[in-house]
């Protein structure tokens, strides 16, 4: 599994990117990230239409006027519709579109509104420096990808996902997006809802804190102890959970060093280490509308799946959706999706990542497709499969675009069960418009994420 073989070169067709899966390639070659790739391993050249353009840099200035602590619009708002998809023309559209997707349409009436497509993403340049980096010294757990990686720091760890074993270029593409760049450290005002019988209902609200030491500018390998994340969320809504408060932490080898989740049991004053809140447990603060691990698209362990890489393919996601996190999450949040209205889909190029259940596990996800934007590393869309291969769960990313960080990041994604049509559109920042609370920093102290120093300051 840690074999390095690369070579998925800028323009490739597709067909022949899906003929390479599986045969031998030339070594990993860092060139290859300021020339026919992007410094994240995407192809920097745009597709044969035009629909998709190149990558030129990606989007790093800010509006004018703009100033630190507004919110930050939607640029291209004055974009045309280049077309609205929904059941009555989807065929014409099927090979772009996750099946979810169209399951919805089907089923709930869902429709998606198309917008031309802009490659914002971008990162800081010591970013990029630590991604060509990691190029040559990343490897994969000896025994097994889905086990963990090291070798890596500051960057994503495999920009040039290894597609002659695709068992490795699978897991890799799938620790790049657990090592995704969101700044160093961020906070925001999170507010989760769940939607049964077509009513929605706030399910949790807190402010939370998101840490990563993994991205320390001024750190290095040798410093850095394995956490590639942490959080803190003191809960205020809805009012049986205030006064609770949840502690995450996450390893990139998490079966050597195990992710921790700690919590503070409001009006008991008590803190407890919760190791269930993994896997296939039902999310609490989305009222088990989806599974612990389908927050940002997958989150938690990875070893319980084998991660198939089946190769690149052009499809429409979410993007650029500034617009939808400006607006209030009550007003738009319907009986079986966001308003239509509200969010932005463009074309873009993403890998494909297929996960059965590794052999002796279980979870009632057992088959999943993974749909990863190839400029971000971020799972845009899912597919989810139960144990008899009915398609149950479709599941979306929203991007939001930061030119001041820079930075494009999922801030919210949504899992939507196609057999009893409740949803969940997760945590995220909803009305910041009027009510900016995103804000970047350059980490947070330790002892935000010490379950001792969040038992003392408890209040009951």
């Amino acid at each position: 599994m840690k074999r390095r073989h690369f070579g998925l070169l800028a323009g490739s067709s597709l067909a022949a990117l899906k003929f390479r899966l599986g045969h031998a390639q030339s070594a990993p070659n860092a060139s290859l990230l300021t020339t026919t790739l992007t410094p994240y391993g995407a192809e920097r050249s745009g597709n044969a239409d035009g629909s998709i353009p190149a990558w030129t840099g990606g989007l790093t200035t800010v509006p004018d006027g703009w100033q630190p602590g507004q919110f930050m619009p939607d640029i291209y708002a004055a974009d045309p519709v280049v077309v609205t998809i929904d059941s009555s023309n989807m065929a014409q559209y099927a090979a772009k579109l996750p099946k979810g997707v169209m399951a919805m349409m089907q089923q709930f009436g869902f429709s998606i509104k198309v917008y031309p497509t802009h490659r914002t993403a971008a990162a800081p340049q010591w970013v990029y420096d630590n991604i060509a980096t990691n190029l040559g010294r990343a490897s994969l757990d000896p025994a097994g990808g889905r086990l963990g990686f090291s070798g890596g720091y500051g960057g994503i760890p495999f920009p040039i996902p290894d597609a002659s074993d695709p068992l490795a270029g699978g897991a890799q593409i799938m620790w790049n997006h657990y090592c995704r760049w969101l700044g160093q450290g961020y906070s925001f005002r999170s507010e989760a809802y769940a939607v049964s019988d077509g009513q929605a209902a706030l399910s949790n609200a807190s402010p939370a804190h998101y840490d990563y030491p993994f991205y320390r500018k001024d750190g290095d390998i040798s410093s850095w102890n394995g956490e590639t994340q942490r959080s803190f969320e003191a809960y205020t809504a809805p009012p049986n959970d205030v006064g609770g408060e949840i502690i995450t932490v996450d390893f990139a080898n998490p079966l050597k060093t195990n992710n921790e989740v700690w919590e503070l049991l409001n009006g008991q004053g008590r803190v407890r280490k919760a190791p269930e809140v993994s896997y296939d447990t039902p999310g609490s603060t989305v009222d088990g509308l989806a599974d612990t691990d389908e927050f940002f698209g997958f989150a938690g362990q990875l070893d319980r799946y084998d991660w198939r890489l089946t190769g690149k393919q052009e499809m429409y996601i979410p993007y650029n959706n500034n617009t939808m996190f400006g607006t209030p999450g009550a007003a738009v949040i319907g009986a079986h999706f966001v308003d239509p209205n509200v969010v932005r889909w463009e074309l873009h190029r993403v890998w494909v990542v297929d996960a059965t259940l590794h052999p002796g596990d279980r979870n009632v996800l057992p088959h999943r497709i993974f749909y990863v934007d190839e400029d971000t590393m971020t799972i845009a869309a899912t597919d989810a499969y139960d144990a008899n291969g009915n398609l149950v769960h479709a599941g979306l990313g929203y991007f939001l675009t930061r030119p001041d960080l820079p930075g494009v990041f999922q801030a919210n994604n949504s899992v939507h069960n196609l057999q009893t049509g409740d949803w969940t559109p997760m945590a995220g920042p909803w009305d910041e418009k009027n009510h900016p609370s995103i804000a970047f920093n350059d980490g947070f102290p330790d002892s935000m994420f010490d379950p001792q120093s969040m038992a003392a300051s408890a209040q009951y």
